[in-house]
């Protein structure tokens, strides 16, 4: 009879995916038992089903890898296992390690291809996972898509073969996924740690560690690798504060938007605002937005910033409109977080109709290099959704990028705005005037608006008045100012708004203002 049960416990996988069927035989194998070989055959068929039933309630399934990754439950196993993993290793002398995969485009792959493409494509990939590692290993999908693998214990399981080990789930993990008579192809970025950097520290431990590692190749991807050292740790517990620092900033009201002026380079008319990011820190005073925009990127809260800014846009405009102010319009900067929401045409004009302001207010400010994108792209989706809906779409930094006139009459663009770096000195480098001249020629053809950024001496702005260009921004117009101070910038310049605008006024200071 033991004989009986070793063979029973070899063919245990299958007899606990079939189990129903086996145990529902379980009274037409006793009684066949107790006719043919009497009480005692029925007493050991009865004992034998009894210790697989046991046995079957206490095996852990493989997890699906389709399966609902934020399942507490399929946590639970796979955290059971790594314990049971550690625990083992460290009785019998050998290692176990714990292996994170996360993709590097998942947020495209979504985007191009909708989300039934991207669950099929996951799907396929932790199958190959699975086929690739041994049986005792263990699978766990993770919100956003990636994989964690539990590595049972092996004898040699060093640095070095780890290292091998995530390469080779890397590889896999990254080869074409045919589905639907088209071959998509993801990259992986691997972080992993073995599991004698946490003695005594368990399962959950263990796989934070491997998170903390695939987060570290997550940000030097695409397709990095990166093994879990303890500096690793400190690093990103520094960055979970910056980012609970930045979300306290964003709701508090200390992250807000400043604006900036465009004028009419004909009128001197004030022609709308740019909304510009500062941190008016509570110990640190005012920060400059190169200091902690890459910081806002790096903690995801780029979608967050996108929102304070248009409310405090729309809140501008309304409030210039009750005190009396003409101000067309204002710009804002959306981020690729942003532009990549599904719902980003129809969540702008609810917030546009909740303050009661017609769309052509707003002014969607888009960088060259973004508008570069392939026509199945959300954000190419979104940006001709916005100019359907009547927002106007500004073409930042111009010159910098390498839109195509195609791109540009596709996504019903109003305005380019030539980049600082054409700017500076235009009045005294002839290369930069025959530029300047050729941008502004071309945009007079395609009936495109223009404006030139980081505007600061008076000879700049007699030479791009010249020129024909239609509005000017920067330092020699108004720096960025906090709304409180517009209103007085405002009545200043509405009292004599061509100070700064006689053609025949070449002096002037960089840096140079308008008057207080």
């Amino acid at each position: 009879m033991p004989q009986g049960l070793i063979a029973f416990a070899h063919r245990l996988p299958v007899l606990v995916r079939f189990g129903p069927m086996v145990l529902l035989a379980g009274p037409l194998l006793s009684l066949s038992a107790y006719w043919l070989g009497g009480e005692r055959a029925l007493v050991a068929v009865v004992l034998a089903l009894s210790l697989l039933a046991l046995a079957a309630a206490s095996v852990r399934r493989l997890p699906d890898p389709a399966g609902d990754p934020a399942d507490p439950g399929m946590r639970r196993l796979f955290l059971a296992e790594l314990d049971d993993a550690l625990l083992r290793a460290e009785a019998e002398g050998m290692g176990t390690g714990c292996i994170v995969l996360q993709f590097d485009d998942a947020a495209t792959l979504l985007d191009r291809h909708g989300r039934a493409v991207q669950t099929e494509v996951i799907r396929r990939i932790g199958e190959r996972l699975i086929d690739a590692l041994r049986r005792g290993d263990r699978v766990l999908r993770l919100e956003g898509g990636g994989f964690a693998v539990a590595l049972a214990p092996a004898r040699r399981l060093d640095l070095e073969t780890m290292v091998q080990l995530a390469a080779r789930l890397q590889a896999v993990a990254s080869e074409p996924v045919p589905s639907g008579g088209v071959r998509y192809l993801v990259t992986c970025s691997v972080g992993f740690c073995l599991g004698s950097r946490m003695k005594g520290r368990g399962g959950a431990a263990l796989l934070d560690a491997a998170q903390v590692a695939a987060d570290e190749a997550l940000r030097h991807g695409p397709g990095a690798l990166r093994a879990f050292a303890p500096e690793m740790a400190r690093k990103h517990a520094d960055r979970d504060a910056r980012r609970a620092e930045l979300e306290v900033a964003l709701d508090s009201g200390q992250i807000c938007a400043w604006f900036q002026p465009q004028v009419s380079a004909d009128s001197g008319e004030v022609t709308g605002f740019e909304a510009l990011a500062r941190w008016n820190h509570p110990e640190r005073g005012l920060i400059q937005p190169a200091e902690f925009l890459p910081s806002i990127a790096e903690a995801g809260l780029s979608e967050r910033l996108s929102e304070v800014m248009l409310f405090n846009a729309l809140v501008a405009l309304t409030r210039w409109d009750r005190a009396g102010f003409k101000v067309p319009g204002v710009g804002v900067n959306f981020s690729n977080d942003e532009l990549r929401n599904p719902r980003l045409a129809d969540k702008l004009k609810w917030e546009l109709d909740r303050f009661d302001l017609t769309p052509d207010r707003l002014s969607v400010e888009v960088l060259e290099t973004v508008m570069a994108t392939d026509d199945q792209d959300v954000i190419a989706r979104n940006i001709s959704a916005l100019a359907r809906l009547g927002c106007r779409i500004d073409l930042d930094d111009f010159g910098t990028g390498h839109t195509s006139i195609t791109n540009i009459r596709r996504f019903a663009v109003h305005r380019l705005k030539i980049d600082r770096s054409f700017v500076s000195r235009v009045d005294q480098d002839r290369e930069q005037q025959r530029i300047v001249a050729a941008i502004l020629s071309m945009a007079e053809r395609l009936g495109l608006d223009t404006l030139a950024e980081g505007v600061e001496t008076r000879a700049e702005l007699a030479i791009l008045a010249q020129l024909g260009c239609g509005h000017v921004q920067g330092y020699g117009i108004g720096r960025p100012m906090p709304f409180e101070a517009s209103s007085d910038w405002l009545a200043a310049h509405r009292a004599q708004p061509r100070l700064v605008w006689n053609p025949t006024d070449t002096g002037g200071q960089r840096g140079a203002g308008p008057p207080p």
